[in-house]
Protein backbone atom coordinates (compact mmCIF):
# COMPACT_ATOMS: atom_id res chain seq x y z
CA UNK A 1 0.00 0.00 0.00
CA UNK A 2 1.19 3.23 -0.75
CA UNK A 3 2.57 5.86 2.18
CA UNK A 4 0.22 8.45 1.28
CA UNK A 5 -2.83 5.81 1.19
CA UNK A 6 -1.68 4.29 4.50
CA UNK A 7 -1.94 8.18 6.23
CA UNK A 8 -5.12 9.05 4.92
CA UNK A 9 -6.51 5.39 6.08
CA UNK A 10 -4.87 5.90 9.42
CA UNK A 11 -6.31 9.53 9.37
CA UNK A 12 -9.68 7.67 9.72
CA UNK A 13 -8.89 5.22 11.83
CA UNK A 14 -8.10 7.96 14.49
CA UNK A 15 -11.10 9.60 13.38
CA UNK A 16 -12.90 6.67 14.40
CA UNK A 17 -11.08 5.44 17.44
CA UNK A 18 -12.43 9.33 18.59
CA UNK A 19 -15.84 8.19 19.02
CA UNK A 20 -14.82 5.26 20.86
CA UNK A 21 -14.98 2.75 18.47
CA UNK A 22 -12.40 -0.59 18.40
CA UNK A 23 -13.22 -2.18 15.09
CA UNK A 24 -13.83 -0.69 11.96
CA UNK A 25 -14.91 -1.49 8.15
CA UNK A 26 -13.64 0.59 5.73
CA UNK A 27 -15.36 0.31 2.40
CA UNK A 28 -13.81 -0.06 -1.00
CA UNK A 29 -14.34 3.62 -2.03
CA UNK A 30 -12.22 4.93 0.84
CA UNK A 31 -9.57 2.24 0.35
CA UNK A 32 -9.33 3.46 -3.34
CA UNK A 33 -8.76 7.18 -2.14
CA UNK A 34 -5.09 8.27 -2.57
CA UNK A 35 -3.28 11.26 -2.78
CA UNK A 36 -3.26 11.26 -6.39
CA UNK A 37 -7.10 12.22 -6.22
CA UNK A 38 -6.11 15.42 -4.66
CA UNK A 39 -7.37 17.53 -7.54
CA UNK A 40 -5.75 21.19 -6.51
CA UNK A 41 -4.33 22.73 -3.51
CA UNK A 42 -7.32 24.22 -2.08
CA UNK A 43 -8.63 20.19 -1.80
CA UNK A 44 -4.76 19.62 -0.18
CA UNK A 45 -4.93 22.04 1.82
CA UNK A 46 -8.42 21.52 3.45
CA UNK A 47 -7.41 17.95 4.06
CA UNK A 48 -4.26 19.20 5.84
CA UNK A 49 -6.42 21.65 7.91
CA UNK A 50 -8.49 18.60 9.38
CA UNK A 51 -5.28 16.20 9.57
CA UNK A 52 -4.36 15.02 13.16
CA UNK A 53 -2.54 12.09 12.27
CA UNK A 54 0.20 13.46 14.88
CA UNK A 55 0.25 15.27 18.96
CA UNK A 56 0.93 18.51 16.72
CA UNK A 57 -2.39 19.04 15.44
CA UNK A 58 -3.55 19.32 19.43
CA UNK A 59 -1.25 22.12 20.14
CA UNK A 60 -1.30 24.12 17.10
CA UNK A 61 -3.39 27.31 16.25
CA UNK A 62 -3.22 27.42 12.60
CA UNK A 63 -2.21 25.00 10.37
CA UNK A 64 0.38 26.30 7.66
CA UNK A 65 0.77 25.12 4.63
CA UNK A 66 2.03 26.94 1.83
CA UNK A 67 1.85 30.13 0.06
CA UNK A 68 3.18 31.58 -3.31
CA UNK A 69 2.61 31.32 -6.96
CA UNK A 70 0.90 28.16 -7.85
CA UNK A 71 2.97 27.80 -10.99
CA UNK A 72 6.48 29.02 -9.47
CA UNK A 73 9.43 27.62 -10.91
CA UNK A 74 11.00 27.93 -7.38
CA UNK A 75 10.24 26.22 -4.24
CA UNK A 76 11.77 26.75 -1.02
CA UNK A 77 11.29 24.46 1.39
CA UNK A 78 11.56 25.15 5.61
CA UNK A 79 11.50 22.95 8.70
CA UNK A 80 8.32 24.16 10.42
CA UNK A 81 6.41 27.00 11.01
CA UNK A 82 7.52 29.22 14.17
CA UNK A 83 5.46 30.82 17.26
CA UNK A 84 5.10 33.76 14.52
CA UNK A 85 3.15 31.26 11.73
CA UNK A 86 1.44 29.51 14.02
CA UNK A 87 -0.60 32.86 14.87
CA UNK A 88 -1.28 34.39 11.39
CA UNK A 89 -1.06 30.78 9.51
CA UNK A 90 1.02 31.59 6.95
CA UNK A 91 4.70 30.52 6.57
CA UNK A 92 8.12 32.77 6.64
CA UNK A 93 6.60 36.08 8.61
CA UNK A 94 8.58 36.51 11.32
CA UNK A 95 12.12 37.49 11.43
CA UNK A 96 13.69 34.89 9.81
CA UNK A 97 10.65 35.19 6.94
CA UNK A 98 11.60 38.78 6.74
CA UNK A 99 15.59 38.48 5.92
CA UNK A 100 14.15 35.27 3.10
CA UNK A 101 11.64 38.04 1.62
CA UNK A 102 14.99 40.37 1.00
CA UNK A 103 16.98 37.30 -0.32
CA UNK A 104 14.72 36.63 -2.84
CA UNK A 105 13.86 40.44 -3.68
CA UNK A 106 17.98 41.75 -3.39
CA UNK A 107 19.67 38.25 -4.65
CA UNK A 108 17.07 36.51 -7.26
CA UNK A 109 15.33 39.73 -8.37
CA UNK A 110 12.18 37.99 -7.60
CA UNK A 111 9.26 39.16 -5.47
CA UNK A 112 7.98 36.70 -2.99
CA UNK A 113 4.68 36.26 -4.53
CA UNK A 114 6.63 34.81 -7.62
CA UNK A 115 7.49 32.03 -5.64
CA UNK A 116 6.13 29.10 -3.15
CA UNK A 117 6.89 28.64 0.26
CA UNK A 118 6.41 25.65 2.19
CA UNK A 119 7.72 23.83 4.99
CA UNK A 120 8.52 19.83 5.88
CA UNK A 121 5.27 20.49 8.91
CA UNK A 122 2.64 21.98 8.44
CA UNK A 123 2.16 22.10 12.47
CA UNK A 124 4.41 24.01 15.01
CA UNK A 125 6.68 22.01 17.38
CA UNK A 126 6.15 22.92 20.79
CA UNK A 127 9.03 25.58 21.75
CA UNK A 128 9.89 25.27 18.06
CA UNK A 129 11.88 22.29 18.56
CA UNK A 130 13.23 20.04 15.33
CA UNK A 131 10.86 17.61 14.45
CA UNK A 132 10.83 14.49 15.16
CA UNK A 133 10.71 11.74 12.52
CA UNK A 134 7.79 10.63 13.51
CA UNK A 135 6.57 13.81 12.99
CA UNK A 136 7.88 14.47 9.46
CA UNK A 137 7.16 11.15 8.24
CA UNK A 138 3.59 11.88 9.00
CA UNK A 139 3.79 15.04 7.38
CA UNK A 140 5.99 15.12 4.28
CA UNK A 141 3.37 13.06 2.13
CA UNK A 142 1.59 16.55 2.40
CA UNK A 143 4.47 18.49 1.23
CA UNK A 144 5.29 15.91 -1.74
CA UNK A 145 2.00 16.46 -3.09
CA UNK A 146 2.05 19.95 -3.09
CA UNK A 147 5.20 19.71 -4.77
CA UNK A 148 3.44 17.61 -7.55
CA UNK A 149 0.88 19.83 -7.75
CA UNK A 150 3.12 22.79 -8.60
CA UNK A 151 5.53 21.23 -10.46
CA UNK A 152 8.42 23.50 -9.53
CA UNK A 153 12.10 23.56 -11.74
CA UNK A 154 14.06 24.40 -8.77
CA UNK A 155 13.46 23.43 -4.89
CA UNK A 156 15.92 25.33 -2.60
CA UNK A 157 15.83 23.22 0.79
CA UNK A 158 16.52 25.55 3.44
CA UNK A 159 18.65 23.90 6.39
CA UNK A 160 19.74 20.55 7.35
CA UNK A 161 16.46 19.47 8.68
CA UNK A 162 14.83 20.58 5.60
CA UNK A 163 17.53 19.00 3.21
CA UNK A 164 17.53 15.25 5.25
CA UNK A 165 13.68 15.04 5.18
CA UNK A 166 13.55 15.78 1.47
CA UNK A 167 16.77 13.61 0.60
CA UNK A 168 16.55 11.15 3.46
CA UNK A 169 20.34 11.97 3.75
CA UNK A 170 20.68 12.08 7.41
CA UNK A 171 24.60 12.01 7.15
CA UNK A 172 26.39 14.67 4.85
CA UNK A 173 26.08 18.10 6.53
CA UNK A 174 24.93 21.29 5.49
CA UNK A 175 27.89 23.09 5.22
CA UNK A 176 29.33 20.62 2.87
CA UNK A 177 26.45 19.89 0.33
CA UNK A 178 24.97 23.57 0.60
CA UNK A 179 24.90 25.00 -3.18
CA UNK A 180 25.20 21.88 -4.58
CA UNK A 181 22.74 20.81 -7.34
CA UNK A 182 20.84 17.31 -6.42
CA UNK A 183 18.70 15.52 -8.80
CA UNK A 184 15.06 15.81 -7.47
CA UNK A 185 12.79 14.24 -9.48
CA UNK A 186 12.06 16.72 -12.55
CA UNK A 187 13.39 19.64 -10.62
CA UNK A 188 16.68 20.53 -9.01
CA UNK A 189 17.02 20.66 -5.52
CA UNK A 190 19.82 23.32 -3.84
CA UNK A 191 20.52 23.14 -0.36
CA UNK A 192 21.66 26.41 1.48
CA UNK A 193 21.09 27.63 5.12
CA UNK A 194 18.35 28.03 6.43
CA UNK A 195 17.69 32.19 6.98
CA UNK A 196 17.09 31.69 11.16
CA UNK A 197 20.86 30.21 10.98
CA UNK A 198 21.75 33.24 9.33
CA UNK A 199 20.71 35.61 12.09
CA UNK A 200 22.28 33.65 14.57
CA UNK A 201 25.78 33.47 12.39
CA UNK A 202 25.63 36.32 10.02
CA UNK A 203 29.06 35.75 8.57
CA UNK A 204 27.28 32.63 6.44
CA UNK A 205 25.17 35.45 4.65
CA UNK A 206 27.96 35.49 2.56
CA UNK A 207 27.90 31.53 1.53
CA UNK A 208 23.81 31.47 1.06
CA UNK A 209 24.34 34.99 -1.19
CA UNK A 210 26.70 32.60 -3.43
CA UNK A 211 24.27 29.64 -3.24
CA UNK A 212 21.17 32.05 -4.58
CA UNK A 213 23.41 33.41 -7.45
CA UNK A 214 23.62 29.65 -8.17
CA UNK A 215 19.84 28.85 -8.02
CA UNK A 216 19.33 32.81 -10.06
CA UNK A 217 21.70 31.21 -13.03
CA UNK A 218 19.72 27.99 -12.98
CA UNK A 219 16.36 30.02 -12.56
CA UNK A 220 17.55 32.23 -15.47
CA UNK A 221 18.30 29.17 -18.09
CA UNK A 222 14.34 27.45 -17.37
Amino acid sequence: MQAPLKLLLLNELYKHRAFGFKYTHFEKKLEAQSFNSFKNIEHLKQSIWQCNLCTLSKSKKNSVFGEGNLNAKLLFVGEAPGSTEDECGRPFTGRAGELLTKIIENVLHLKREDVYLANILKCRPPKNRTPSLEEAKMCKPFLFEQIKLIKPKIIVALGATSYQHLTNDFESKISRIRGSEIPFGDAILVPTYHPSFLLRNPSAKKDVYYDMLKVKSIYEKI
